[in-house]
């Protein structure tokens, strides 16, 4: 009985070890495959998607129906008679795009925060922590609200906005890792040899104290996406003409009841997008724990 429930045990965990190595390649695939369509789609659509035309004979039609004029529309249209599914990956350029830009700006602003804080230490240390300490304390919507409606909306000002507020978490862990590096025995040996301090710094600290701020980045992605969508939704972001998931889900709202697909189609586009990059990002943290704990 004994051998039988330890490698009951052992199956159990190898089933769960396959299942936890299946998750981030299916997210990774998703995210690729969503950055193809985004890139694919719109260019080889017809103008007549986009544009505005025979409005009565094209709005509101559902999912995998023909408008009146004959034309299939795979996830129907909106109020407007504009191909969803064109629009949808239309704005998915704009909404990935804004999350990872977004997230790379305050990744780069906290890395270079987080390593100057680390290295320096003294006042230059207390200043940049208790700034991040005090945006910490604010919550992120409610600076981003703040900021954007002071700035005006648009595509520059929500990426600036979302790096801006959002380099604390990263700055954190970059200059935890640049803390325990800078103690190792090789930085003293290189210091010891008369190499500049910055250079040491450069080359020797800073590549080993950016996996933690690799995984935050990752991670950001997804929050970035997900707050553009709340700006936008508000009307503090991506403005009409221009189609992101934030602003597709704000037109359909008012068409709830006799057209959800207009405001579900994004929607669920969102969370994907969201949950893919979370289940990728928990990956990477949890592949590089071993080696912190060595």
């Amino acid at each position: 009985m004994t051998a039988r429930l330890v490698s009951a045990r052992l199956l159990t965990a190898a089933r769960l070890g396959a299942s936890t190595e299946r998750a981030p390649r299916w997210a990774a695939s998703l995210l690729i495959a969503m950055t193809i369509a985004a890139i694919v789609v719109p260019t080889l659509a017809s103008d007549g998607a986009r544009d505005i035309g025979d409005v009565l004979a094209t709005r509101l039609v559902p999912p995998f129906a023909r408008d009146g004029r004959g034309v299939w529309h795979w996830l129907g249209t909106d109020a407007f008679g504009r191909d969803l599914l064109v629009r949808l990956w239309t704005g998915a350029r704009i909404s990935l795009g804004v999350g990872v830009a977004g997230s790379a700006l305050s990744g780069a602003l906290g890395i270079v925060l987080g390593a100057i804080a680390g290295w320096r230490g003294g006042v230059i240390d207390r200043a940049i922590v208790a700034l991040g300490d005090a945006l910490l304390a604010i919550p992120r919507l409610v600076l981003l609200l703040v900021i954007a409606s002071l700035w005006g909306p648009g595509l520059g000002v929500v990426i600036t906005v979302l790096g801006l507020t959002g380099w604390m978490s990263v700055m954190r862990l970059v200059r935890a890792d640049v803390q325990g590096v800078r103690a190792l025995a090789f930085v003293e040996g290189a210091e010891a040899l008369g190499v500049p301090s910055w250079r040491v710094l450069r080359r020797h600290v800073l590549p080993n104290a950016l996996g933690s701020a690799l995984v935050a980045i990752t991670l950001g992605v997804g929050n970035a996406i997900l707050l553009e969508s709340g700006l936008s939704f508000l009307g503090l972001g991506i403005q009409p003409p221009a189609s992101s998931w934030g602003n597709m889900i704000a037109g359909g709202r008012e068409w709830l009841l006799v057209a959800p697909w207009i405001a579900l189609m994004p929607g669920i586009a969102l969370v994907i997008t969201v949950v893919a990059c979370t289940v990728l990002g928990d990956w990477l943290g949890d592949r590089r724990a071993p080696h912190d704990v060595r």
